[in-house]
Order: C-alpha cells, then sequence, then structure tokens
C-alpha cells in the first residue's frame, strides 16, 4: 500500500487518461451506433448494404490491428496523430459498430405494427423512430448496451501499446522503476490495484445503467397502470 501512496500521482495521471479515453469513447461510440442501427433498419438496400460492410468490417478485425493502423497508418496520410486521439478513434469506430448491431437488433424487436400504424397516422418517417421505435427499443438494448461500454472501459488499457499513459501503463512504470530502483518486483501489488480500479469503474457503469432499467420500468408500469380500460369505456 505503502507503495501506491507514493506513486499515487503517477496513477493520478493514468486514470485521469483512462477516464478521458471512456468518455471521448463512449460518447463517441454511442452517437456511431445508434445513427449507423437507424439506418441499418431503413427500406434502402443500399444504405443496409453499406452499413453491414462497415459493420463486419470492424467486428472481425482485430481491435489493436485497428488502433494499431490508425496511429500507425494516419501519419502516410499527412495527418499525424497523437496515442490518445489514435486510441480514442479505433475505440469510437469499434464501438460504434458493435453498438450499431445492438440498436439494429433493439428497433427490429418492436413489433412491425406499430411503425405502420404510426406511418398510417400520418408521422413522419423520423418520428417514427423518435416517438414509437427508439423508446421501446431503450430497454432491449440497455442490458447489452451497457456490457459493451463496460468492455469499452476496459480496452482503454490497450492505449499503452501506443504511448498513452493510461492507468495500466500507469502501473507498468510503478513495476519498472521500483525493479530498477529498490531492486523489489512487485507485480502483483500493482496489477492488483488496477484490476481493482477497472472493476470499480465498470461496476459503477453497470448500477447506474440498472438503475437506469429501474427507472424505466417504472415509468413503463405507470403508464400501463394510466391506460383506461376500453371495456368500461
Amino acid at each position: 500500500m505503502t507503495l501506491i501512496i507514493e506513486n499515487w500521482p503517477l496513477f493520478l495521471i493514468g486514470i485521469r487518461a483512462t477516464l478521458l479515453l471512456a468518455v471521448i469513447t463512449l460518447a463517441a461510440s454511442t452517437v456511431i451506433g445508434m445513427t449507423l442501427g437507424v439506418l441499418a433498419t431503413l427500406p434502402s438496400r443500399a444504405i443496409r448494404v453499406l452499413v453491414a460492410l462497415y459493420v463486419e468490417t470492424l467486428r472481425d478485425i482485430p481491435l489493436i490491428v485497428t488502433i494499431f493502423t490508425i496511429f500507425f497508418g494516419a501519419p502516410f496520410a499527412g495527418i499525424p496523430l497523437e496515442p490518445v486521439p489514435a486510441v480514442a478513434i479505433g475505440l469510437s469506430l469499434w464501438g460504434g459498430a458493435n453498438g450499431a448491431e445492438i440498436v439494429r437488433g433493439g428497433i427490429q424487436s418492436v413489433p412491425s405494427g406499430q411503425a405502420e400504424a404510426a406511418t398510417a397516422l400520418g408521422l413522419h418517417r423520423w418520428q417514427v423512430y423518435v416517438k414509437i421505435l427508439l423508446p421501446q427499443a431503450l430497454r432491449a438494448v440497455l442490458p447489452a448496451y451497457t456490457g459493451l461500454l463496460a468492455l469499452i472501459v476496459q480496452s482503454t488499457s490497450l492505449g499503452a501499446l501506443v504511448g498513452v499513459t493510461e492507468f495500466l501503463k500507469a502501473g507498468g512504470l510503478v513495476i519498472e522503476r521500483s525493479t530498477v530502483m529498490q531492486g523489489i518486483n512487485p507485480s502483483f501489488q500493482i496489477y492488483g490495484f488496477v484490476l481493482a480500479g477497472y472493476f470499480v469503474i465498470c461496476s459503477m457503469l453497470t448500477l447506474a445503467a440498472r438503475r437506469l432499467d429501474r427507472r424505466l420500468s417504472a415509468g413503463a408500469e405507470r403508464r400501463a397502470v394510466s391506460v383506461p380500460d376500453a371495456s368500461r369505456i
């Protein structure tokens, strides 16, 4: 514990980098996943094929390969990237591809008759999605999407491979420093602390998602109770 306290400033730098990457990636992945998930359910076959091509390409390539390609390939395109932006882009593209499949499945789980009825009532397509499909799909996609978000947070540790001083990298630096300067190898202690840190971050994300799910369930129950009984009208 003393070693962790002594190196807390370095750990703090790593935690900040991890949280920064997580926030950026979670936001970008959600936007990409929602957009592509909706596009994947449109009637246009050309759009669906393009979305499927993007999704399958990003899902079939190992995430670390995507990050390496962006980090080392961007300079050849005249766009040199620092490690943090490169990792954020790679994680966002990968997370968006997986999120798109989750959103698509959630939208398609809503009975098609509801969209048809809304269209018959004169609602535009975007109104059907915003007011009918997406609110009902939210509860269906929430558990799977929470798992994806937790996986994205864990995957920020891949940034250590391209020079990002995130939480895992900070732990490795502490181990190297202790081995060289003090002649000890505190790998178990340090990596145990890193493990606990990731567990806390992902657990908080899961708890927040569960609380949101309970609120959505309570809201659905209240709306169900408020619907009048047609037999008494």
